[in-house]
């Protein structure tokens, strides 16, 4: 009923705007006649001195304008390389058809100045976006004007899509905002500081390298400040306290920016237990920072995995209580022309508990039967200390040589306390027992970036780059359990509790060099010749005890319950690759021919494998139109296992899971072939996207369990069969009569997998569905409406699990100084038997009052309003599926005060 109400409210709105409008269309064309694309069209009312409208034309020169009628308008119009032309007209009750012919010899200057006053504008591959074009008045950060952009996407992680590509650079004034993480930027930088959002498109850090290698898929966004931003001090305090049912809440917030041509500062910092979270923990692992891969060219694909014991929190603020401390800076400093400075530390403390309920079906191999049941009731209590450190360097004397270092280090020290309630149910037979866990981990990563970059001629460029990764991790695990899981050697039955410790000592060093030649064949062609060197050396400690009724150690010393690894890998290649751009077709053709080295040492003996490999790849690109393309990759990759799978000994993944490696391991094979089409039309902001991806894995390195009861100890192993997966997504999206967006997307997710359960093969699937609806307005003097759905389908092995989940958003700015925000979703959460039948709702709610140019704002806010009590989720592993309730924060109100600096 209320999603129906606010649907009735936006389509009337809608036939209102189109009740009180007339149409201008027609053409853009030179003295030739010809279709000019990407012409800007505006109409500024003579009257009111706004602007009414405006268009870019599309690729024949159409475009499109919606007016008021009986107004008089001045008609201005640019385009790049010709002369401005400016028409005064006064509109009838008739729509209008107009011709315009623009003459050549434009000013550039001229041009830039009418392009600054368009909401977008494009020139070569950078889209402009003028802020204040979209701001109704109810926007706070940077992630409230993004939303409102056509062909711009905002998730609730902050990542930001562009024409369904990721951002992965945002800047400030050219200037990398903590290296380049959209997150921090988007939660952050104050709405009434920008004045332009830039997209550049096929972005390359590297000036010498973007003619030379393909940069399509690489996106970067800047953010340009107002004038009386630059050289001064700007930011908010924002203190804030709040009630709710039975823990008082506050909020401790200040920001401060400084920007300059010399240098740029900022200081983030956040106190809260309201359960927003600047930084959560898959943020910090994730946190490398632009475009950066050293290894990306060559097929191989050798990846350092995380001993992390599965720590995480939630990214959200919906655990059952999160208190969060925060501090950050991030500068830069050009200490002259050619060499300039930056770099920044976070430090990061977060409290959270958790409480979930779960079910987890254990399935008969082949079948959707169920062999075993776990029901949990969880109480996790977790502290995470987190540091992130980085400090760049770039020296670039001239436009023919650039040395870049850098090096970021990651510290943390997490600790997690677990107390269940277990009821294990095999055949037909229950057991329940109280378990506690601990895990402790204080990891240290340091990983240093070394690039040189010298263009010898026109035709000639030569590129270095190295990488070292050095990994230090001590994961310790304990489970404190009445039952005993699995029969260890050495291991001493019958004690009241079973207290089963392991400490894990993981050492990674990790070096990846690689040299390019660029030689310019043509103008329109180049090769590619490659070589690289990727080195890797591991050590992995392990140790499992017991801790006795008595309180005395004892130490499980037999080979099958310790770990003393060392294993060495070594890939040399070389490569050819061959880029030629023909008509409106680019093709990069490429082989690498590769030498591998492996070596592991354990239980007194070592265990090699050497030999050669030649691995293919190809990418075309079909350039439809300025915007329009059509792109088609396909790789080789040889897959490799770190030191983790490796080891004899068995480790514990949690107290009912037990595991060991394979030293007889060999790397995985995959064919990737991939298709992507784009199309974004500047003329009604049309954006359509559309990916496939089909990949098949030969000698997949697999798992082979055996199940005793809910207890599971595995290995991995070779498979004989191959993985295959089939991704695809696809979206449409477009902006329509000037104050209307509206987007439809899907995503299917198909897997067919192969296991060997109790030494059986299990050969199973998974296929995940999700689409999206979204339709929203943006008026300046009037409500703003979002409405949109989502549904979600996980479907395994004839076990489906359905989210229905319809939201509507209202921000409303009215009597020039309040503003009203508030969202609300519904979920709806089942399974196919209806066995699962839940329905809960989230509402949130805040009214500002700022004056017109005041420095303070009042704000009253409310969240989980209906105060909902849990949420549903359910996964899938490949042998089991897992439903789960976990409870969330209650209803809190929260008074806060912000001053503008």
């Amino acid at each position: 009923m209320k999603t129906a109400i606010l649907l009735f409210i936006s389509l009337l709105i809608t036939s209102i705007s189109f009740s009180q409008s007339i149409k201008l269309e027609g053409l853009i064309t030179d003295s030739n006649a010809n279709g000019l694309e990407m012409a800007n069209v505006m109409a500024v009312n003579k009257v009111t001195k706004a602007m009414d409208s405006y268009a870019i034309t599309n690729d024949k020169g159409k475009f499109l304008l919606n007016l008021k009628p009986n107004t008089a308008y001045s008609l201005k119009i640019s385009y790049l390389g010709m002369q401005n032309k400016e028409l005064d007209f006064i509109t009838a009750a008739e729509n209008i058809n107009k011709n315009i012919a623009l003459e050549e010899g434009g000013i550039e200057l001229e041009g830039v100045e009418i392009v600054r006053e368009m909401p977008v504008s494009i020139k070569g591959d950078t889209i402009v976006y003028n802020a204040d074009s979209f701001k109704s008045g109810t926007e706070r950060k940077l992630e409230d004007i993004l939303k409102k952009l056509p062909g711009v996407e905002v998730n609730a992680d902050g990542e930001i899509e562009v024409e369904g590509k990721r951002v992965t650079k945002l800047m400030v004034e050219g200037k990398d905002f903590f290296d380049g993480d959209t997150k921090l930027g988007v939660k952050n930088i104050p709405a009434d500081a920008i004045d332009k959002i830039q997209v550049l498109r096929n972005y390359s850090e590297v000036g010498a390298l973007k003619g030379v290698e393909n940069n399509q898929d690489n996106l970067a966004m800047n953010i340009k400040l107002k004038s009386g931003n630059k050289n001064f001090w700007f930011g908010d305090v924002t203190a804030g306290v709040g009630v709710a049912q039975k823990v008082s809440r506050y909020l401790i917030n200040p920001k401060l920016f400084y920007y300059s041509p010399k240098y740029s500062i900022n200081v983030l910092s956040n106190f809260n237990n309201i359960g927003e979270l600047p930084l959560t923990v898959q943020d910090y692992f994730k946190f490398t920072g632009g475009f950066r891969g050293v290894a990306q060219k060559g097929g191989s694909s050798f990846n350092v995995s995380s001993n992390d014991l599965g720590i995480s929190l939630l990214r959200n603020n919906r655990a059952k209580d999160i208190e969060t401390k925060f501090g950050a800076t991030n500068f830069s400093y050009n200490v002259n022309k050619a060499w300039s400075l930056s770099g920044f530390g976070i430090l990061s403390s977060a409290l959270t508990e958790l409480e979930t309920k779960s079910q987890t079906n254990i399935l008969q191999p082949n079948s959707s039967n169920v062999l075993s049941t776990e029901n949990r009731e969880e109480i996790v209590n977790q502290k995470s200390n987190l540091g992130l450190f980085k400090l760049s360097s770039t020296y670039k004397p001239n436009a023919r040589f650039q040395f870049d270092y850098d090096v970021l280090t990651k510290l943390s020290k997490q600790d997690e306390n677990n107390s269940l309630l277990r009821e294990s149910v095999v055949n037909g037979n229950s057991a329940i027992e109280n378990i506690s866990t601990v895990k402790k981990q204080d990891p240290i990563s340091v990983n240093q970036n070394l690039s040189l970059y010298y263009t010898k001629s026109d035709k000639s460029i030569f590129a270095f780059e190295m990488q070292h990764l050095y990994q230090d991790e001590n994961p310790f695990y304990n489970a404190n359990l009445k039952s005993q899981p699995f029969n260890l050697t050495d291991y001493i039955s019958g004690q009241n509790r079973n207290d089963i410790n392991q400490n894990r000592f993981v050492k990674t060093n990790k070096i990846d060099a690689k040299l390019d030649y660029y030689y310019m064949l043509t103008n329109k062609s180049n090769i590619n010749v490659t070589l690289g060197n990727t080195y890797s050396n591991q050590n992995f400690n392990s140790r499992i005890y017991q801790i006795l009724d008595n309180q005395n150690r004892n130490d499980l010393n037999d080979n099958s319950n310790k770990n003393d690894v060392n294993y060495n890998f070594n890939d040399s290649f070389i490569g050819l690759y061959y880029k030629i751009l023909t008509g409106k077709f680019t093709f990069t053709p490429g082989v690498s021919l590769h030498s591998y080295n492996m070596s592991n040492e354990q239980l007194g003996t070592s265990n090699s494998q050497n030999f050669f490999r030649a691995l293919p790849d190809f990418l075309a690109i079909y350039q439809i139109k300025k915007a329009e393309t059509l792109t088609y990759n396909f790789s080789y990759t040889n897959t490799f296992t770190d030191i983790n799978q490796l080891t004899e000994g068995y480790v514990f993944s949690n107290y009912n899971s037990l595991t060991k490696g394979n030293r007889l391991l060999e790397n995985a094979t995959s064919q990737v072939h991939s298709l992507r089409y784009f199309k974004y039309n500047m003329f009604n902001f049309e954006n359509i996207t559309a990916f496939a991806t089909y990949s098949k894995r030969i000698d997949a390195i697999k798992t082979r369990a055996i199940f005793n009861g809910v207890s599971q100890t595995s290995s991995p192993f070779n498979s004989d069969f191959a993985d295959e997966t089939i991704l695809g997504n696809g979206s449409y999206g477009r902006s329509f009569l000037k104050n209307y967006k509206a987007s439809v997307s899907a995503n299917l997710n198909w897997s067919k997998f192969n296991n060997i359960q109790n030494n059986q093969l299990s050969s199973k699937e998974s296929f995940t569905q999700s689409y999206t609806f979204k339709a929203s307005t943006n008026y300046k003097n009037m409500p703003n409406i979002e409405l949109g759905y989502n549904l979600v389908k996980n479907d395994y092995n004839n076990s489906a699990f359905y989210t229905e989940r319809p939201f509507a958003k209202l921000d409303y700015f009215f009597l020039k100084s309040f503003s009203f925000v508030t969202e609300y979703e519904f979920f709806h959460y089942y399974n196919n038997s209806k066995s699962v039948n839940n329905e809960y709702d989230f509402l949130t709610a805040s009214l500002i009052y700022q004056k017109k140019g005041g420095k303070m704002e009042y704000k009253v806010s409310g969240t989980n309003l209906l105060n909902t009590t849990s949420l549903n989720d359910d996964n899938f592993s490949q042998f089991a599926t897992r439903t789960s309730q976990y409870t969330v924060q209650p209803r809190y109100v929260l008074f806060s005060l912000k001053y503008n600096i």
